[in-house]
């Protein structure tokens, strides 16, 4: 599958975007009754499950315009730098390894369609979210791929038009992408179930100018994580 209009996080526009950062406050989405979170990408202190809190705002807003019976279903919001870059360079890796011919450049472009360079990532500034659909018995619906799936290993099953998965799972796939995209969340499309808002990705795509959010550090409390924005 090819996508001419598909915009990458390598795309020098992306890595041009200033960031204003507002500061705004992250939420643990674990205490939002309304959200469902899965554990699958759960870490130590829970920082998996905070995110900034318009982004919050707006999952509300979209799970409000799901069919009856549907629930989104959080999967993992913020992401340390760490965690992150270890993440690009394992993909990165395993590319390198089946595709010994492709050049550094290559690489790192093909990369970044399932991992974001750690100086880009959305994940890292809490206003990014990996999530699905499911029932309001927690039976996730089929997507035609699992979340996480990579491009090579899916035969690009996991771009959020593949045509290569079954018709229901991309019915699925076109429910989920009006309740999120009507509420300014955007899609990265190489990535069905990746979204953000207010990250320099957000901001290239949308053409607003200048990023909200910045890169976020959390630390772990005798209670929580806590912000501190850099």
């Amino acid at each position: 599958m090819t996508d001419e209009s598909l915009v990458l996080l390598t795309d020098p526009g992306v890595g041009a975007v200033a960031v204003a950062e507002t500061g705004e406050p992250m939420v643990d989405v674990g205490e939002v009754d309304e959200l469902r979170v899965d554990a699958r990408a759960a870490d130590p202190v829970g920082a998996f499950a905070y995110l900034r809190h318009s982004v919050v705002q707006r999952l509300l807003d979209a799970q409000e315009t799901l069919p009856d019976g549907l629930r989104l279903l959080v999967v993992e919001g913020y992401r340390p730098t760490g965690k992150q870059r270890s993440i690009f360079d394992g993909y990165r890796d395993e590319l390198r390894r089946i595709h010994p011919d492709w050049t550094e450049d290559r690489l790192y472009v093909e990369t970044s369609k399932f991992a974001s360079p750690v100086e880009l990532a959305p994940h890292t500034t809490g206003g990014a979210i990996d999530l699905t659909l499911c029932t309001e018995a927690g039976e996730e619906l089929d997507m035609g791929t699992p979340i996480d799936a990579t491009p090579e290993a899916s035969a690009n099953a996991c771009y959020t038009a593949a045509r290569n998965i079954p018709e229901h799972a991309r019915d699925n796939r076109r429910t989920l992408v009006r309740a999120l995209a009507g509420t300014g969340l955007v899609n990265y499309r190489t990535e069905w179930w990746h979204w953000s808002f207010g990250d320099r990705y957000w901001a290239f795509v949308t053409g607003t100018g200048r990023a909200r959010y910045g890169p976020v550090r959390l630390l772990p409390s005798s209670t929580a994580a806590r912000r501190e924005v850099r």
